[in-house]
């Protein structure tokens, strides 16, 4: 689960990582009457999920009152790549002097956190891998021992900073792990940490990824309204459904029972040149009732051009799977291209049926997988 700046700044106080005053607004007015309050010039800034929303014209700057309402109002209502904006944050306009970025994120490789600190702040992390990545330090956190100050203090004084500065700068790492750790997030990142003018460290701007598996430990954030643009419509009608679905930019819909071999669909099928348009994954003893509505979420997504199912039964079975895409196909008038493999549990049964229907049943995933390249190719 994805959280907003606003949302995650609100967390990040709670543990005393200092963060701007501010406040949210849902209208013009409103942020004409937070600027107000606040007595000094203020940053706009459109509460959405998407990267490099500065570039994208997502924050404004208003020296008084009236400019922020203006401000508010240009953005309220307004698309930031691709993204309705909703709300607005308004709050105090940092005297900054430089840009740092401080974050910790999960290293499947070396399964534990790693800390990452940077002094080149204000742009996406990759591109500062890509550009300097002399200037990115890293340390990978020891869950027997975790975070500990020393570690926190070794990173800043490797960004160039001493005393006290260094001091304060290893308090609010340290603080930003501990979230990150009683939070079960995947990522959480502060990006920039500002050093302003008269010597302060600042959270500009605050990025929180929770662990969705985990929510059930944290209610108050399942408690949350998803925010607006966190997932696409498809992706929140596979939640709803309680199927595991990622959006992908390609055009070849994969659905298939089980991660693993879903994960082993998409790689096949990128190794002969197609391009998965989403991950699907209908779970264990997938009913046809089930492998409807994931037929159903694939085909509403206007990429797609080839349907891949990939199934091995075990205890799904082949039988139910084949009912459910006749039930699918016959209900949405499905006329886009199909390339099943079908393995495993009334395996015979589950073929019989397709192919009464004029579907053809693949034994290969490779063979699959070429299959639906060459469809999708053939149809672009």
């Amino acid at each position: 689960m994805r959280l907003l700046e606003h949302q995650a700044k609100a967390m990040f106080a709670r543990y005393g990582i200092p963060t701007p005053e501010g406040r949210v607004a849902r209208t013009p007015e409103e942020a004409e009457a937070i600027a107000r309050e606040l007595g000094r010039p203020v940053a706009v800034k459109a509460q959405v999920l998407v990267g490099a929303r500065g570039r994208a014209g997502g924050i404004l700057f208003a020296d008084t009152p009236e400019e922020a309402e203006e401000a508010a109002g240009k953005l309220l209502g307004s698309e930031i790549r691709g993204v309705r904006v909703h709300e607005v944050l308004v709050e105090e306009k940092l005297p900054i002097a430089r840009e740092l970025y401080m974050g910790f994120t999960i290293d499947r490789a070396e399964r534990s956190y790693v800390a990452i600190a940077s002094p080149e702040g204000g742009m996406e992390i990759e591109e500062v891998a890509e550009r300097f990545p002399e200037r990115i330090f890293k340390h990978h956190v020891d869950p027997l021992v975790g975070f500990r100050p020393y570690h926190a203090l070794s990173l800043a004084k490797r960004m160039g900073y001493s005393g006290r500065a260094a001091l304060e700068l290893a308090r609010i790492f340290t603080a930003l792990y501990r979230l990150a750790l009683d939070y079960d997030a995947e990522l959480t990142e502060i990006n920039p940490l500002a050093e302003t003018e008269d010597g302060r460290f600042v959270a500009a701007d605050a990025r929180l990824i929770v662990d969705d598996n985990a929510l059930f430990r944290h209610p108050e954030l399942a408690e949350l309204e998803r925010p607006p643009g966190e997932e696409s419509e498809r992706e929140r009608m596979a939640r709803e459904a309680g199927l595991g679905y990622v959006e992908l930019d390609g055009d070849i819909g994969i659905i298939g029972n089980g991660a693993g071999l879903v994960m082993a669909t998409l790689d096949m099928v990128a190794l002969h040149g197609g391009r998965p348009a989403n991950f699907l994954d209908v779970g264990g003893g997938a009913s046809a009732e089930r492998m409807a509505r994931a037929l159903d979420i694939v085909l509403a997504n206007p990429r797609v051009r080839v349907v891949l199912i990939n199934i091995l039964g075990g205890i799904t079975r082949c039988d139910e799977i084949a009912r459910g895409i006749l039930s699918a196909m016959e209900r949405l008038g499905v006329r886009k291209p199909m390339v099943i493999r079908l393995v495993g549990t009334n395996e015979t049964e589950g073929r019989a049926i397709l192919e009464r229907a004029g579907i053809s049943v693949l034994d290969s995933m490779e063979e699959a997988a070429r299959r639906a390249v060459e469809l999708a190719r053939e149809v672009a």
